[in-house]
């Protein structure tokens, strides 16, 4: 049987046709490399019709003609926040922040140390980063800069702020807490604010890993790019991790989300550790991890 050109579960305020859902998949992966699964139809349903009442326009065909005229920056800027997803906590994926400041600690630059966190969501993952420099240095001043970009815009607000509930940090040592942020009093109460000299570590920047607008960066002694991958197909992951690696250092590490695998480019990176990577040697494939088990099977 045919499948019907409608995506409607359930009673709507907007039609929603499969052909409005498949326009929005265009666009979203033409825009921001994103590719939105067939199930998802819902998801994007909930949050899109929101962006049809702000506009008070009143059916997905206008919308996505609306978004589409010659100019209107802002509501890209809208439908690409509405469509990402941005789940992070202080400290996630624990187990890259010892090997980071391992490898940040052994090195020797004439220059501060540089660090970029590639979806910084609302600050949990940069901050986290300069908690763990902090402590590894023993000031709130390390040599290091940390760059924290975003495609959405909405979060990074939040982030620049530096202001969470404070049930966000009860799981942080307390320590940590003490040394690193302000509890809020009076109005602000049960919230807490990133100290200022730790916030001074951190640059936030709103950014898109498809165009050209991060041309210039310098190279980078460590890069996080965390749970961004999953979002892209696999041309879109090669083109991406390739401009990554062009501005990473000799003897810089990639870190990846824990359901990422970058073994498929192993012409770009190789795998140093679970999830975390090192660039290829310039002119050697990389071992990956099935060549080298073969390997070891050949020499035993």
């Amino acid at each position: 049987m045919q499948r019907p050109d409608i995506a409607e579960p359930g009673r709507r305020d907007f039609a929603f046709r499969t052909r409005d859902f498949k326009r929005v998949q265009g666009l979203i992966y033409a825009h921001a490399g994103i590719s939105i699964a067939d199930t998802k139809e819902e998801m994007v349903y909930s949050r899109l019709s929101r962006r049809l009442r702000a506009t008070e326009l009143s059916t997905f065909d206008e919308y996505l003609s609306y978004l589409e005229m010659a100019g209107n920056e802002t509501e890209w800027e809208h439908f690409t926040n509405a469509l990402t997803t941005n789940l992070t906590s202080f400290f996630r994926e624990s187990h890259h922040f010892p090997m980071l400041v391992q490898h940040l600690t052994g090195l020797t630059r004439e220059r501060p140390l540089r660090v970029w966190t590639c979806a910084a969501s609302t600050g949990e993952e940069p901050y986290s980063i300069a908690m763990a420099v902090a402590e590894a240095f023993d000031t709130l001043s390390p040599p290091v800069q940390i760059l924290a970009t975003d495609i959405d815009t909405k979060v990074l607000t939040v982030a620049s702020a530096g202001v969470y509930d404070a049930k966000r940090v009860a799981d942080l040592p307390s320590g940590h807490v003490r040394r690193f942020f302000q509890r809020g009093s009076g109005t602000h109460a049960g919230q807490v604010r990133i100290k200022p000299e730790l916030a001074a570590l951190v640059r936030f920047k709103p950014l898109n890993l498809l165009t050209s607008e991060w041309l210039g960066l310098k190279p980078f002694d460590a890069i996080f790019c965390r749970n961004v991958m999953i979002y892209f197909d696999k041309p879109t992951q090669y083109a991406v991790l390739k401009k990554l690696t062009d501005l990473m250092e000799p003897d810089a590490l990639f870190f990846a989300g824990h359901s990422e695998s970058l073994l498929f480019a192993s012409d770009l990176v190789r795998l140093r550790s679970h999830t975390v990577y090192e660039r290829a040697a310039i002119g050697t494939p990389a071992v990956t991890v099935t060549r080298a088990k073969h390997l070891l099977r050949t020499l035993a």
